[in-house]
């Protein structure tokens, strides 16, 4: 069981209709002067990963928020009209310790693979 940490590490993935690279880009660079704590954007044509730091009192609460940020900024970073299509809420020593495993941050297994967390 977590303790309550109040520092949540959050990755929101977007998806929707294809907009230019550099459109998707510019928004995702005007999100990260609006949302302070963004570390990354990652994008193709129709689809967004953003990754980013969260003080909220829980888990939920923290994925309350996640799931509220695109929309929020919408009309002021020019995001488009995409939807989220997954949201992942870590505490701080979830992400730390992904990190001393993998070797190199948090990651995904290899498919079929299995490791100790």
């Amino acid at each position: 069981m977590p303790d309550n940490r109040s520092l949540w590490f959050v990755t929101v993935t977007l998806a929707g209709a294809a907009v230019s690279p550099s459109e998707i880009q510019g928004a995702l660079e005007r999100l990260s002067h609006e949302h302070p704590f963004l570390l990354s954007g990652r994008y193709t044509e129709d689809r967004a990963e953003i990754r980013y730091w969260e003080e909220a009192p829980d888990a939920s609460c923290a994925a309350g928020l996640a799931l509220r940020l695109w929309d929020e900024h919408r009309d002021s970073a020019s995001l488009p009209d995409w939807a989220v299509v997954g949201v992942e809420i870590v505490d701080r020593e979830t992400f730390h310790r992904r990190g001393r495993v993998s070797g190199h941050g948090p990651g995904l297994v290899a498919a079929g693979g299995v490791s100790p967390l």
